[in-house]
């Protein structure tokens, strides 16, 4: 236990920061050489969740000579605790205050979370700024999906690792360790090494400038021997990827607790509203067998009774029907159960119902995303009604009464018809219920969750504006007055959130004022619903000068220079603009399996059985 008795007996949840949970790494610090604190700026119940962080905590504890510990965002009681007694942030497998380790690194998962992580730094009491940190202070690094635009946060990074980071990270401890052991290690000379580095982006050694309407003009390296835009890091042969099968068991209850089979990464379809599924391309996916021996290894270790099959679209991974009877023969009879979440409704079929309802099945989600086909044409979707239709009578037919319905509105070019085609197709599902002849008793229930479109980069849509909050509204209204019917629960997010996540999602290097102005006001847990607070959001964009709807409402031409465009995620923008100009013109895309589109992912290698792969 690494803080007072007296601290712990003031907070809500103990078990949130005493460590010490089976399956930890401890380490002698004698042979250490490198400590890492690998941090998530939530609470521990999500970032115990979080499978990147398993993988890359595991991945650096393999060798000898590095030890990445763990940290989290501490919940506001605790917060008040460490202020009041003075204490910092500490590490949970020892005690160490984070300011005392070597590398320091955040997973940026979501745009809200960025006052969690300068909330975290200012509580480990380093210096929120990487200009003003010393030879003594840790070095400073980010990843995840956020970091694809780092821009708003580039002022208090010292680094940022873009794509995967199994092979990545460690290569940047092994610098780390070397220039340490020859003595050459300075914290400028160490940056300025690790921006040659392939996949490592240091922003204070690129300068940008601005034309007078406030788009950027270029961003220019420092030095001539760092690349110009830094290109992510992928793991080409997907079956050498590492696999925590000896996960840190948590002592409380987890958002998600239990076995995560990461079967493929990157996606088949090219949403064109969808980040994940352009940056995480090229498509490379794990053997059957070999899954099949890691989640049983796991469950050896940790007597989890699920097992989820994580992937952006499962049912497009082509050796599900291996993988799944492979872990049939032996998840049944140890009554341990098999969800599929990301499934599509073009290919779900009845013998993967009986799968997956071979113990226990929460309900069933498909996501439209759009209500009429005109918009989901437009959006590449590639998904018709009588598929979600056929996939939901499915589920009927099984014993189902439930199904939820994702959407999005704000999508490019819709009308209040698309709007009011999500209630129309909720109400033609609850039809389908009837029409199912070996439905279930009872009544029908179908949910529909609807979020607000983000444009976010790397996407056909990252130039196009977003609703205004009143229209958001408007539309949310519109649908609300359409779903009459009591049979439909409709959900929807929050739009006010969705302005300020898109904001930060596009935003440059002049919002890093508003970030640090963030902090000193006390801001954090912004993706939480009780301490976000969309008023102080718009005080600080007018204190600092910001238009937040420069960033989130203004309509981008093409040839305009992005905050991301220092940044190379594999896919071409040539591509991403092709494939806006289909989007105007309700042209459709074909997925990855019925042939190449082009969208240049290839020439980042990989073992990719869709795409002819340019070797490197």
């Amino acid at each position: 236990m690494f803080y007072k008795d007296t601290l712990l007996k003031q907070v809500l949840k103990p078990g949130r920061y005493t460590g010490g949970e089976y399956g930890q790494v401890i380490k002698d610090l004698k042979n250490i050489k490198c400590r890492w604190a690998f941090a998530f700026p939530d609470t521990y119940e999500i970032g115990m969740s979080n499978l990147g962080v398993r993988i890359l905590y595991g991945v650096l504890n393999e060798a000898d000579d590095v030890y990445c510990e763990r940290a989290y965002a501490p919940w506001v009681d605790m917060e008040e605790q460490l202020i009041k007694y003075g204490l910092p942030l500490t590490s949970h497998e020892t005690g160490t205050p984070l300011s005392e380790f070597d590398i320091l690194g955040f997973t940026l998962q979501y745009e809200l979370c960025y006052t969690n992580v300068l909330n975290m730094l200012k509580l480990s009491h380093i210096p929120l700024l990487s200009a003003e940190r010393g030879e003594n202070d840790p070095i400073v690094i980010g990843g995840g999906p956020c970091s694809y635009n780092p821009e708003p946060l580039a002022d208090f990074f010292d680094v940022f690792s873009i794509g995967e980071g199994e092979e990545a990270l460690p290569e940047f401890s092994r610098l780390y360790i070397k220039m340490k052991a020859d003595g050459s290690y300075t914290r400028k000379a160490f940056l300025h090494e690790a921006a040659k580095l392939p996949g490592f982006y240091v922003p204070s050694l690129y300068d940008v400038s601005y034309n007078e309407d406030g788009t950027v003009r270029e961003y220019r390296p420092v030095y001539d021997d760092i690349p110009k835009t830094v290109t992510k890091r992928i793991i080409e042969d997907f079956n050498k990827a590492y696999f925590p099968d000896m996960p840190v068991m948590p002592y409380i209850e987890c958002v998600q607790d239990r076995i995560t089979l990461e079967i493929m990464r990157g996606c088949i379809r090219g949403c064109r509203f969808c980040q994940a599924g352009m940056i995480y391309r090229p498509i490379r996916e794990k053997d059957p067998a070999l899954l099949n021996e890691q989640a049983k290894k796991t469950f050896e270790n940790t007597g989890y009774d699920e097992i989820s099959l994580c992937s952006l679209s499962t049912s497009d991974y082509t050796g599900l029907r291996e993988l799944t009877d492979g872990l049939l023969s032996w998840t049944d009879e140890n009554m341990i159960s098999l969800t599929l979440p990301s499934l599509r409704a073009d290919s779900f079929t009845d013998e993967l119902m009986k799968k997956i309802s071979s113990v226990r099945t929460s309900t069933l989600t498909f996501a439209p995303e759009a209500g009429t086909q005109r918009l989901r044409d437009v959006i590449n979707k590639n998904l018709t009604q009588e598929e979600v239709l056929r996939a939901c009578k499915v589920a009927f037919a099984s014993g189902k009464t439930a199904v939820k319905l994702y959407f999005m509105i704000g999508h490019p070019t819709e009308t209040d018809e698309d709007i009011k085609g999500i209630a129309d197709l909720a109400k033609t599902v609850i039809n389908a219920f009837y029409e199912t002849e070996d439905r279930p008793k009872g009544k029908p229930q179908v949910t529909i969750s609807v979020a607000c479109f983000i444009p976010k980069p790397f996407t056909a849509f990252q130039w196009e504006p977003q609703n205004t909050l009143d229209e958001y509204k408007r539309k949310q209204r519109l649908l609300g007055d359409c779903c009459n019917d009591r049979r439909i629960k409709y959900n929807y997010h929050d739009a006010d959130g969705s302005l300020i996540e898109a904001v930060l999602a596009r935003g440059d290097r002049k919002l890093c004022k508003v970030m640090q102005l963030a902090c000193d006001r006390g801001m954090r847990f912004d993706a939480w619903s009780e301490y976000f607070e969309f008023d102080k959001w718009m005080r600080l964009f007018a204190d600092c000068g910001i238009d937040p709807a420069f960033y989130a409402n203004r309509e981008r031409s093409c040839d305009e220079v992005l905050p991301w465009d220092v940044i190379d995620c594999g896919i071409s923008k040539k591509f991403l603009a092709n494939e806006r100009k289909k989007a105007y013109d309700g042209k459709t895309t074909q997925c990855c399996a019925e042939g190449c589109a082009g969208c240049g992912a290839n020439r980042l290698g990989g073992e990719n059985r869709w795409c002819p792969v340019i070797k490197k």
